[in-house]
């Protein structure tokens, strides 16, 4: 697995006015490619995870892989973020994507960005103890730090925006249909 600061060592950063042209760049080319035809919006992901060690996972994801494992207390290795912190994860990633997105859009400056999901999970449903309550997330709240020169209101417009938005924040706020198969 590769580390986290090699990981981020391979991203290289960018000045205000590159990430602007790259966000300009990448709406008017899928702009133009739905234009041509609007099958071109519709995608499907795939990823794959094969069972390692205890209870960790490796997943495949396009060219990348990576690991996902549970502390000790749930049997794990600990050698790896655990699937709902994955979860978060992938919440806060994809509004830092939206946010610079829509920022761009609407003219706004987003000089540092910096969001913290967190949310309250019961185990109890988990270990079979209470098939009351729920197995997932009961609460999950994103707190955003942006800084630039805008008002806090445009920013907070933004939020709005951007909630209406974001695929992933999408999937933690509606149900989404989902089945499940032996192959």
């Amino acid at each position: 697995m590769t580390l986290l600061q090699d990981q981020i060592a391979s991203v290289t950063d960018v000045t205000a006015a590159e990430r602007t042209q790259r966000l300009t760049d990448a709406g008017t080319a899928w702009n133009e490619r739905i234009a041509a035809d609007a099958t071109n919006a519709q995608l499907t992901y795939k990823v794959v995870g094969r069972g390692i060690g205890s209870v960790a996972t490796e997943i495949r994801a396009g060219k990348h892989r990576f690991l996902v494992d549970e502390p000790s207390a749930l049997a794990g290795d600990d050698a790896a973020a655990s699937p709902v912190e994955y979860a978060l994860g992938a919440l806060v990633s994809c509004q830092v994507v939206v946010f610079r997105l829509y920022a761009q859009a609407l003219g706004l400056t987003i000089d540092e960005i910096e969001i913290t999901a967190e949310g309250d999970l019961d185990v109890r449903k988990l270990f079979g103890i209470d098939e009351s309550g729920r197995a997932g997330f009961r609460d999950v709240r994103v707190k955003v730090d942006i800084t630039g020169p805008d008002t806090a209101e445009q920013y907070e417009n933004l939020r709005q925006v951007v909630d209406a938005h974001c695929p992933v924040f999408d999937v933690f706020t509606n149900p989404v249909p989902t089945s499940g198969a032996l192959a």
